[in-house]
């Protein structure tokens, strides 16, 4: 039973944190959108399950079965990881660049769960640093890749709010572009 309520603490904290980053950037709905699968049965039984408190419990998961059936159910509908943006076709992978609110998530995300399990350890370096050494560059797009750790080494470097001032720029910028090249192909 304190794992439940630990879980549900944790995951809700993480929901909140990231929700107070994306209005930053005026992601409203993302914000409040985000990680909702995380209350499902699929997703909030394992993780109640391998709960450790210091890190993800799909990594735990992971580590007994080989995989992680939560993080399966996750990634699957949560666009703000960029392992949802590739597609299979008959004879490869294709890599998308992620749509430019559900990188700005991403970031947030990433900034979020490091706040978490980190707590007091917490500084502007850690995001950089956990991308740097745990993810798993396959299935990323190389644009969306370099643009994650351009971000993320702003935050280091710079701190919080000039890296928010810029995402925030950044983000416009993509969406303008992004709707007028819909335009275009709606024009064809």
């Amino acid at each position: 039973m304190i794992k439940f309520f630990a879980h549900l603490n944790t995951i809700t904290r993480h929901r909140h944190k990231v929700m107070r980053l994306c209005f930053k950037l005026g992601l409203y709905r993302q914000g409040l959108t985000h990680d909702l699968s995380k209350y499902s049965p699929a997703e909030f039984i394992p993780g109640v399950k391998y709960f450790q408190g210091n890190r993800s419990p799909q990594a735990r998961e992971r580590e007994i079965f080989g995989y992680s059936a939560a993080w399966l159910h996750h990634k699957g509908r949560n666009k703000h990881h960029f392992e949802y943006w590739a597609e299979a076709s008959c004879s490869a992978f294709i890599f998308i660049r992620m749509p430019a609110k559900y990188f700005g998530e991403m970031v947030c995300d990433r900034i979020a769960a490091s706040k978490i399990y980190m707590g007091d350890n917490y500084d502007d370096g850690k995001p950089l640093e956990y991308f740097n050494k745990n993810t798993h560059l396959d299935g990323m797009n190389e644009q969306t890749r370099r643009d994650l750790q351009y971000f993320l080494t702003m935050l280091s470097e710079h701190g919080e709010d000039y890296m928010f001032c810029r995402l925030r720029q950044f983000i416009r910028e993509r969406m303008r572009e992004e709707r007028e090249a819909k335009k275009l192909n709606k024009g064809k």
